[in-house]
């Protein structure tokens, strides 16, 4: 939930870890700060608050910067110790002479913290990481030498880390080293650089190395060495980036979330190119490799997954056993990995993570290839932690998302399940071939769709500006679009702060009822041409006569819904199951205009981070 960079090399270096930070904002934070090596000492600056705050820090002291050749810098959310400028990033020695960044949290650090007091070392912070810095330190007084010292305490540590280490003594090296926690190397001439995540140096390089859990880099101007925990050398392949620095514009948007948004046709085109190639071929899906002798040794299918990700798994479930037949259960990843499942070599299990670097998904990934699992992964990121642990992959191709509200990340992973849902239908045999293609015809038909959608959006700003001040919401429907109701409700509470919950709208008598009067709004999802459409009419109706103020999505050209609804919010005609990948956008649109109207901080919400890497 924090981002790392690091620099060395003979650019501008408080240029070079300020834009890294700046483009690793998305993750979250609540405080920042850098330690440059300059002119043989080690000079630290660390703020509260924005980056902005840093950048005014560093121009107030620059009289203080010579010629800074190294550094690294570091954005915290807080988990150990309240945000502070003593909790804050970097973290040093008693004498200041080493420094240390971390991203993780270290589970046993209390008991080191008490053996290191004992040696005489006092900590300032309450945090985790200083521990570290002490621990390293100690560790170089025996060593006298760097990378030894960062590879003997990374051996005590338990826990969560993808750490940075600078020294005083070790002119230009910066020492790198992961477990649990995303951490790269990206290469340039004459210059290297260390980060957590690829963002921070894609306007610098592409060419990445990928560190693996129990690695250690060693970084300098003109080298990098990386070994295992035990000192041997590691050959690691150098990977090159798929993305271009535009990515993270917003191309004239006033947030990367509208941006984002408005990415989605394009995305849909992303994921079904080079899979969907007409309505007459069979789905193609080059890295998913089940087929009929694995399909038929399947019990079950377990999809386990986190926050948005959840949702599309729960759209995933129903498409599955729709499409397939074949049982599918759904599970927060971290629910998951705390209890005894029955998970074993029959069950495929399916990870859905945007980032690929979900902590509690991964830890769950882990324990189901114990199980001897055949793990299938969905994620935006192909370079992840995640996707190394697959036996099938698929790539969702949305690009990179900065917003923290996920919102193109999710459309991509819903139109991975339908071709996956659809891909095992047609090694089954289990759909008719007709009713397939026809799919496949409205599949195609989904971006210029959504297109629509977005060409005309008033009615959606009305709505928002209607509702902008209530306190709460309820979102409810049934059947497929259920996680759609609960996608729409995260997203309103995740940027505008509103209290909201999606419920399946049979259950709104069940309990919720009881909330309903004139300052409860309802937003109702109802499709036409399913078997749910008057259901969920007859539930709105029920909420009309207690009073609600009632909003709906749907498809329907029924204008008696304009007499029953307050405000009536119209998508272009789709088929019931391929409705979720419409009625996302109108939801994720509401939400924007809402937390615009009340100027929130849409891109990054308060307590919130892009990738949560720790349980």
């Amino acid at each position: 939930m924090c981002g790392i960079v690091g620099y060395v090399g003979n650019r501008d270096v408080v240029e070079v870890l300020f834009k890294g930070l700046t483009n690793l904002e998305y993750r979250g934070y609540d405080s920042a700060g850098m330690a440059l090596r300059d002119e043989g000492e080690i000079k630290i600056f660390k703020t509260l608050g924005k980056l902005i705050n840093l950048k005014n820090e560093l121009e107030n002291r620059k009289s203080e910067l010579i010629h800074p050749v190294c550094g690294i810098g570091h954005i915290r959310w807080a988990t150990h110790g309240s945000p502070s400028l003593v909790n804050a990033h970097p973290h040093t020695c008693n004498c200041g002479r080493l420094v240390v960044v971390h991203n993780g949290i270290i589970e046993n650090y209390k008991e080191l913290r008490e053996e290191l007091i004992k040696k005489g070392c006092k900590f300032k912070s309450q945090t985790d990481t200083e521990t570290i810095a002490h621990l390293v330190a100690d560790e170089y007084a025996k060593a006298k030498n760097l990378e030894i010292a960062v590879r003997n305490s990374v051996k005590k540590l338990q826990g969560a880390y993808a750490i940075c280490v600078m020294h005083k003594d070790v002119p230009d090296v910066i020492v790198g080293a992961r477990k649990h926690a995303p951490m790269l190397v990206g290469i340039g001439e004459n210059e290297n650089f260390i980060a957590s995540d690829t963002p921070a140096i894609i306007e610098y390089t592409k060419k990445t190395i990928y560190l693996d859990d129990n690695e250690i880099a060693v970084v300098t101007k003109d080298s990098v060495k990386i070994t295992d925990i035990d000192g041997n050398l590691v050959n690691k392949k150098v990977e090159v980036l798929p993305w271009e620095p535009v990515a993270l514009s917003k191309l004239g948007y006033k947030h990367f979330m509208l941006k984002e948004i408005h990415e989605q046709p394009d995305v849909i085109r992303n994921v079904l190119n080079g899979k969907l190639f007409d309505i007459d071929s069979p789905i193609i899906l080059n890295e998913v490799k089940i087929d009929k002798d694995i399909l038929k040794k399947l019990n079950k299918i377990e999809i386990i997954a986190c926050g948005t990700s959840l949702h599309a798994a729960i759209v995933g479930k129903y498409l599955i056993e729709d499409f397939a037949g074949i049982s599918v259960e759904v599970e927060a990843s971290s629910e998951y990995i705390y209890r005894k499942t029955t998970t074993d070599a029959s069950t495929l299990v399916i990870g859905v993570s945007q980032s690929g670097e979900t902590a509690d998904t991964i830890t769950a990934i882990k324990q189901a290839r114990e199980k001897k699992s055949h793990v299938l992964i969905i994620t935006n990121r192909p370079d992840s932690n995640m996707a190394r642990l697959a036996d099938s992959l698929i790539p969702v191709n949305a690009g990179i998302e900065v917003s923290v509200a996920a919102t193109k990340s999710y459309t991509a992973q819903l139109m991975s399940f339908y071709l996956l849902a659809l891909h095992l239908a047609e090694i089954k045999g289990s759909l008719d071939k007709e009713y397939i293609k026809n799919l496949k015809h409205e599949l195609i038909q989904l971006p210029t769709k959504i297109e629509e959608i977005l060409s005309n959006t008033s009615v959606i700003q009305e709505c928002a500006r209607k509702f902008s001040s209530y306190k709460n919401f309820i979102y409810i429907s049934r059947g497929v679009n259920l996680a759609s109701a609960y996608e729409g409700a995260l997203k309103l509470k995740e940027i505008s702060y509103i209290n909201a919950t999606g419920y399946p709208a049979g259950e709104l008598k069940h309990g919720p009822i009881a909330m309903l009067d004139e300052t409860m709004p309802v937003l109702s999802i109802l499709i036409p041409g399913g078997i749910t459409y008057e259901k969920v009419l007859s539930n709105s109706e029920e909420a009309k006569a207690r009073n609600a103020k009632l909003i709906a999505l749907t498809s329907s050209n029924d204008k008696s819904l304009d007499n029953l609804f307050d405000i009536v919010i119209r998508i272009p005609s789709v088929s019931e199951i391929l409705s979720p990948v419409l009625t996302c956008v109108p939801l994720q649109l509401l939400a924007y205009y809402i937390a615009e109207f009340l100027g929130k901080d849409v891109d990054q919400p308060r307590n919130l981070a892009k990738s949560v890497t720790v349980e």
